[in-house]
């Protein structure tokens, strides 16, 4: 195949030309830097972030826009998941920094390649044929997959790193296996050529179409984290370092949300009863399966996996309506969700030093008596994870929950309601730990300025947007063409 590109596409293109060179740029000045001077990759990487999403953020079309021969699509939602992609990659790196620092581990490499998974995930949102979101989602794993195994003095780290590489090297076989067979059917791997070729095949052809739905559903639903495709999830977020924790639990979500409108909305309505279907059960299974077994957990970020879990049935609840307001409700709750675990996993940050990570739940007793202003912080960020009101994270289930219920899924919005109960247990256990025990670390807390404004900011942003929820919904409901829900 042959690709023209006209003055146009180019220039739709360019935050995702400007990442890439960026970024190889980047790589090579930072093999030329001394460790002293390597704040500067850090400057660098965090100017390229800030930016490509200028270029996103005063490029917002009205209507749909295609380019590269239609392997590329440009239109509201992109540009509203590459926007918040971009800046949940900017406030994940400005809590890296003296983390890094500290155990020796600031390397060029690791902004690099947050980088590359960033121009991935930006491949994956704007993808529009099954190649083009293929070659994003190999982009952003491989990344990960790197960023995990960095730490190579710690077992733990190298032990996830394999889990990860392994089964995600299964998931993404299933993928491509899926995707096979669906050209196999249709003849077409463009998302609208595959609409109408599902719209008119023979009756015959169901159960082959099918057949590959389920192994593209698979592939989707392990990079979501979804029960029972979840078994990486704890592993890998309790051995990778706190910073590629944090990266992993943030921004590839709202890619991940991206692909999984992208591929069942957009390409495969047709088939919106079979992969409804699918997601009812995958919900059910992953709001079950991850409020449970985060109740037995005494490590913080093996609570906080099985906690992502959980969100990523609720999340699922918006799409399986197959309504606009439901994926509009659908996207306020991955934008919400990330903000939300950048702050958890941002806590565990702050409290640890060298020599020391605070992962234990245990290691936030007391945290009031130590610091009152990081434990209120933690608290909002416990608080609205539960889904108490007025906290942001209650205003996205409630947004979830409200679209169930006007499709008349009312007995699945009762589920969902009795799992977010079970579910606060575990949050509420944290701020019981923190206001009522005994502090067992004396030491104070040291962060430097950027790391203390960075976290004080994201506890108030996340406190700020529950008391005015309207202003994110807008964003999401503008998105798809809503006024309100």
């Amino acid at each position: 195949m042959t690709f023209t590109f006209t003055h146009s596409e180019l220039t739709l293109l360019l935050p995702e030309i400007t990442l890439l060179t960026m970024a190889c740029l980047i790589l090579v000045i930072d093999a030329f830097l001394s460790d002293e001077q390597r704040d500067l990759t850090f400057q660098l990487t965090q100017g390229t972030l800030i930016g490509t999403a200028l270029l996103v953020w005063f490029n917002v079309p009205s209507e749909p826009i295609f380019a590269m021969s239609g392997f590329f699509i440009h239109d509201a939602m992109a540009a509203m998941l590459k926007f918040f992609t971009l800046l949940v990659v900017f406030w994940a790196f400005l809590y890296s920094r003296q983390y890094l620092k500290d155990r020796q581990f600031f390397k060029g490499e690791y902004f690099v390649l947050g980088l590359f998974a960033t121009l991935g995930m930006m491949i994956m949102i704007s993808a529009h044929n099954l190649l083009t979101i293929y070659l994003g989602l190999e982009l952003l794993s491989l990344s990960l997959y790197t960023m995990v195994a960095m730490h190579r003095s710690s077992q733990t780290a190298s032990e996830a790193a394999m889990k990860y590489f392994v089964l995600g090297a299964l998931a993404s076989g299933l993928l491509l296996y899926g995707i096979s067979i669906i050209y196999g059917v249709t003849g077409s791997l463009d998302l609208s050529q595959l609409a109408v070729a599902i719209k008119n095949s023979p009756v015959e052809h169901h159960t082959l179409l099918t057949f590959g739905l389920v192994f593209l559903v698979i592939g989707l639903a392990f990079k979501l984290g979804a029960v029972p495709f979840h078994v990486w999830v704890p592993d890998v977020y309790q051995g990778a370092p706190t910073t590629v924790t944090l990266f992993i639990s943030s921004a590839p979500k709202l890619a991940a949300f991206a692909i999984l409108m992208r591929i069942l909305v957009e390409g495969m309505s047709s088939l919106q009863t079979d992969w409804q279907n699918m997601l009812i059960l995958l919900s059910i299974l992953s709001m079950g399966t991850g409020n449970l077994l985060a109740i037995a957990q005494t490590n913080l970020k093996r609570m906080l996996a099985y906690s992502t879990i959980a969100h990523v049935g609720y999340l699922l609840l918006g799409v399986l309506t197959v309504t606009e307001t439901g994926y509009a409700a659908s996207m306020f709750y991955v934008v919400v969700y990330a903000l939300m675990s950048l702050g958890g996993f941002g806590m565990i940050i702050l409290l640890s030093r060298a020599g020391f990570e605070a992962e234990n739940i245990t290691d936030f007793k007391g945290l009031n008596q130590r610091n009152s202003w990081y434990a209120f912080i933690m608290m909002i960020l416990m608080l609205s994870m539960a889904g108490v009101p007025p906290m942001l994270g209650f205003w996205a289930k409630l947004s979830v929950l409200s679209q169930v219920i006007q499709t008349g899924h009312v007995w699945l919005a009762v589920i969902a309601v009795i799992f977010a109960i079970i579910g606060a247990f575990y949050y509420l256990r944290i701020i019981w730990m923190m206001y009522f025990e005994k502090a067992e670390e004396t030491q104070p807390i040291q962060a430097e300025p950027l790391m203390q404004i960075a976290i004080s900011a994201n506890g108030l942003v996340i406190l700020g947007l529950g008391i005015a929820p309207h202003i994110l919904m807008s964003l999401c409901l503008t998105t798809f063409g809503l006024s309100s829900y």
